[in-house]
């Protein structure tokens, strides 16, 4: 197993990778290479919450709040239904989802444990795969179970969840974005 670098990301990303996209990208400017802009972390609450009681639902609500809270470092939003869709028992303005937006040093922070210490903590993980990142260059994964998170301890997690988070970058296309991730330390596959 290689040895890691355990280089703050910002520091990372002025000394490595910007050096490494202009040689490999030909940028003339500094300002010009691209970067994470934004991290965003959601679950759906469909199946936990769905044919339980408004008391159950609250209790569920709460507790996968605190969870990403706990996560994310940051307090989460409630998502809500935009229309009724009877097919899925959803009601217009009833939760489905708890979404968080990071950006500046949570982002960083949430990366950092995310590459290094939940990734690899991930059960079955062997590697981010390419075709993960869209046209634009925005990786979008899943972590299926919450409890990965070293913040979160396993035998006190009443439910456990799944998260999808989205790094969204200001790269052009799916290259740059790829190159872009690999060289901040993501474990991405060949």
């Amino acid at each position: 197993m290689r040895q890691r670098s355990m280089i703050p990301l910002t520091e990372k990303y002025k000394k490595e990778v910007i050096p490494g996209m202009m040689k490999k990208f030909g940028y003339k400017n500094r300002m010009a290479v691209p970067k994470i802009e934004k991290v965003v972390i959601n679950t759906g609450l469909g199946k936990l919450i769905s044919e339980k009681t408004s008391d159950e639902r609250k209790k569920i609500l709460k507790s996968t709040s605190n969870d990403l809270s706990i996560i994310t470092g940051q307090h989460p939003v409630i998502t809500k239904a935009r229309k009724s869709i009877s097919g899925f028992k959803i009601r217009k303005g009833s939760p489905v989802g708890i979404a968080v937006v990071l950006r500046k040093k949570r982002m960083f922070d949430f990366l950092e444990r995310l590459i290094h210490i939940t990734l690899p903590r991930s059960r079955d993980f062997s590697g981010i795969k390419p075709d993960s990142f869209d046209k634009r260059g925005n990786l979008t994964m899943a972590i299926k179970e919450h409890i990965s998170f070293s913040e979160i301890l396993p035998e006190k997690a009443r439910r456990i969840f799944s998260l999808e988070i989205t790094v969204v970058t200001s790269t052009q296309n799916r290259e740059e974005g790829i190159e872009l991730l690999r060289l901040m330390g993501f474990p991405i596959k060949h």
